[in-house]
């Protein structure tokens, strides 16, 4: 009888969670599902046609084929960057100075401005006449660029702009580095190691759990990049499409021209390739990843 009352308890407290889970997760999931084997506009009947909408996508739209190339070299350059460039931070704003807390309020402060707010910045910043950052190329005599005007530089400009939101891996990464011993630093230094062995053999070891999961948020988050395309682009995903990314299709796709149905298969195909690249990281790196339970 207690054993069943207890059930029942705990079933009570975590019923929140199971009708917002069904209702709002995986209730729209199974219905996108059924959509994305319709013709549905939004509005009216949906039509069941099949898997049309898996033939057109990989036969006949490429337009598709170009979202997807820009959100992988999006992704394979600006993942590895954010990941370096967060660790990077995080190992200088671990060190023990004056008015630390100040400083490392002021790197992570740009990664919680909104989205919206930090593109329209970034657009003055590189704005081809009066922007700051032809400003200062021709300050050192440089080439300069148009930046989200130019085809070719559009993607690595969107890459620059993602670096400022690392202060959100850096304080994932700071707490990390925290709490690696200072035991093994010492007993490392009496082996007559430097601070370069120290670094590479307790330092990334002992932090690689924070690392690989800073990795899988990543890959995930780069994959469904949206608002920095959809601003500087004006919504178009210019220039020719070389902004276009697989999010930014997508909701063109669903609420440009209204074809949910196509949308909702669009969003499928995501969700697979997300789970089979974040499976290939776990059979990579999940087993070379140092956890505190680990003897």
């Amino acid at each position: 009888m207690v054993t069943k009352s207890r059930t029942f308890v705990f079933y009570m407290f975590i019923l929140p969670w199971l009708l917002g889970f069904f209702i709002f997760t995986a209730g729209p999931m199974i219905y996108s599902l059924y959509m994305s084997f319709t013709d549905y506009s939004g509005f009216g009947e949906a039509h069941w046609v099949g898997l049309e909408n898996y033939k057109k996508i990989f036969t006949d739209d490429p337009l598709f084929w170009q979202a997807l190339w820009n959100t992988f070299f999006y992704t394979i350059i600006g993942v590895p960057l954010g990941l370096v460039v967060g660790y990077m931070l995080a190992v200088l704003l671990n060190t023990k100075v004056k008015f630390m807390g100040i400083f490392r309020t002021i790197f992570y402060l740009p990664s919680i401005v909104p989205a919206v707010a930090s593109s329209l910045l970034w657009i003055l910043i590189f704005q081809p006449e009066f922007g700051i950052a032809n400003a200062i190329l021709s300050f050192f005599h440089l080439p300069t660029s148009n930046w989200l005007l130019s085809e070719a530089m559009v993607k690595p400009t969107l890459i620059i702009m993602s670096l400022w939101g690392a202060g959100g891996g850096m304080v994932i990464y700071l707490a990390g580095l925290q709490s690696v011993p200072s035991s093994l630093y010492e007993a490392a230094e009496l082996d007559g190691a430097g601070k370069w062995h120290k670094f590479w053999h307790i330092t990334v070891p002992m932090t690689s759990n924070v690392i690989f999961f800073n990795l899988i948020m990543g890959l995930i988050g780069s994959f469904q990049i949206f608002t920095q395309a959809y601003v500087v682009s004006n919504g178009n995903g210019g220039p020719n499409y070389k902004s276009l990314f697989y999010v930014f299709y997508l909701y063109q796709e669903a609420f440009k021209f209204f074809k949910m149905g196509y949308a909702s298969a669009l969003a499928w195909i995501l969700f697979v390739i997300i789970l089979i690249v974040t499976v290939i990281q776990f059979k990579i790196f999940g087993k070379k990843v140092y956890y505190e339970f680990d003897e």
